[in-house]
């Protein structure tokens, strides 16, 4: 039988009623409360003539709003686009005209980039977290009355669920298409890896237009943990609510981790609830995992990706403690391969090569982009365009990236969105940008430029323009002015030898 993300909730709600679901500093909702809201906001968006199929796009941080929008658009048989608020208003209106979304939720912080997206986008109905003078309002959506109940949902199971934008190798976003199906196989694959029970306080802190944001909110509903929005991080104040909330887990970023390690190393912290944290989307160094263990809290390394809606493997000390340098072992009923780029061929133990991922986890494609679906797939296999390598005992190293992704802080940059940025600027002639590694973020984004004849320009001026139209995460921390980029016989630039010269 194949299952409705709304319906999922619904269930949970029947389970546990009185159990705290949805919490953050304005809003305390037990699951039954939970789920009648999103029963509320479903039937709402019924009433606006939204159809099946028809996409929701979400442009907010962290909340209990946000979520119910989500559960409220499923139970509506309508997907929802996950936006990223840091994105600059010509990348947000792509997304949005790309999926073709017909509705979005804000949060009324971005009503200015609203007001701008109104001219260059399908949208036609608004819906503000917050005061509007012009939008409806979602205070006003929850507490409607006399609305009829939404129709049982009819799209489930293998039906597109949730658009989330990534990119590739062209710069341009991408939406994978993550299924009803896609997210209960992910809650049972990741929750029967590492402890996810209904007694644990979950803090949601990585936003949730990332899928390391998305997942632990749709992976708690299936297993009825408390989950606690987190809208902005700030370590000190992260301390204070888990101590306050007694928070079980959290899922960070390594900056986040330092951070977090940072504040506990000046102030007395009460970490006693606190039983594990869990860390990826780039390497986790070592020093984390020990400095955390002196707190009594374990850490668990994740590696996952967009498209196989979340993690792919896991490492925690009971695999092996001595595995710490590794990403683990793959999730339950994840299969693995190490494919010869070239060839496909399965490659022996200790064989660098693609990784290559099959399971009910895996997205469906990407929306309306059939050439990159193909692509993505070789003979039933995801090829995750990451390099990596099974040690003796099965344990998964990824050691480095078929595509030019840089991740900084956990955000993704693609070099070619930002290279095709700077050579709108006139002075440039050539640039390539490659990513150095950064104590604190991970790895930041290096731009090396070729200036045309007789003209100039500094760092500085490289970062200002395109923080005009990048977000900020994007722009190039350092500038690299060099006489012609290193290529190869067939003119293709060798970003390996630059990152030699960082």
């Amino acid at each position: 039988m194949t299952y409705n993300l709304g319906e999922m909730l619904a269930h949970r709600a029947d389970l546990a009623p009185y159990h705290d679901g949805f919490l953050d500093a304005q809003c305390r909702l037990s699951y039954a409360e939970v789920n009648a809201r999103c029963d509320t906001i479903a039937a709402w968006l019924n009433s606006q003539n939204v159809q099946p199929g028809d996409r929701v796009a979400i442009l907010g941080k962290n909340s209990v709003a946000q979520a119910t929008m989500i559960y409220g658009a499923a139970k509506a048989d309508a997907i929802s686009v996950m936006v990223n608020w840091r994105l600059q208003v010509q990348e947000l209106a792509y997304i949005l005209n790309d999926s073709g979304a017909t509705v979005l939720f804000y949060d009324e912080a971005f009503a200015e980039q609203v007001a701008e997206l109104r001219a260059c986008t399908e949208v036609n109905l608004f819906i503000c977290n917050g005061a509007s003078a012009s939008d409806t309002i979602y205070a006003d959506i929850i507490s409607s009355k006399g609305l009829s109940p939404c129709p049982a949902a009819q799209r489930r199971g293998d039906d597109a669920a949730i658009l989330m934008y990534t990119s590739g190798t062209t710069g341009k976003p991408k939406g994978a298409i993550l299924t009803h199906s896609n997210f209960l196989a992910a809650a049972h694959g990741t929750s029967s890896t590492i402890d996810w029970l209904d007694s644990h306080r979950f803090l949601l802190g990585v936003p949730a237009f990332h899928i390391g944001g998305l997942m632990p909110l749709t992976t708690s509903v299936q297993k009825g943990t408390t989950v606690y929005f987190l809208p902005d991080f700030d370590p000190v104040e992260v301390w204070a609510i888990i101590a306050r909330e007694r928070i079980t887990t959290t899922m960070v970023v390594p900056a986040m981790a330092q951070a977090l390690l940072a504040v506990a190393a000046k102030i007395t912290v009460d970490a006693s609830s606190l039983i594990s944290v869990t860390c990826g989307a780039s390497v986790v160094p070592q020093s984390i995992i020990a400095n955390f263990a002196k707190l009594g809290v374990s850490v668990q390394q994740v590696y996952g990706l967009t498209e196989v809606t979340g993690a792919t493997t896991f490492w925690k000390a009971s695999m092996n403690p001595d595995k710490a340098g590794s990403h683990g072992k793959p999730v339950y009923l994840m299969e693995l391969m190490i494919a010869d780029p070239t060839t496909g061929a399965e490659l022996a133990t200790g064989g660098r090569g693609e990784i290559m991922c099959r399971s009910d986890v895996v997205f469906a494609g990407y929306w309306n982009n059939e050439a990159a679906t193909a692509a993505a797939f070789r003979e039933g296999w995801f090829a995750t365009g990451d390099i990596g390598y099974f040690d003796e005992d099965g344990f998964l190293y990824v050691v480095d990236r078929l595509k030019d992704l840089i991740i900084s802080g956990g955000e993704n940059i693609y070099p070619a969105e930002v290279e095709q940025i700077l050579l709108g600027l006139e002075a440039v002639a050539e640039v390539a940008i490659v990513g150095q590694a950064d104590d604190k973020w991970g790895e930041v984004p290096v731009a090396f430029i070729v200036l045309k004849p007789d003209t100039t320009l500094d760092s500085d001026d490289v970062f200002a323009y395109c923080k005009t139209q990048l977000a900020t995460f994007k722009c190039p921390k350092r500038t690299v002015f060099i006489t012609a980029l290193p290529r190869n016989g067939v003119g293709k630039v060798l970003k390996n030898t630059l990152r030699e010269q960082l």
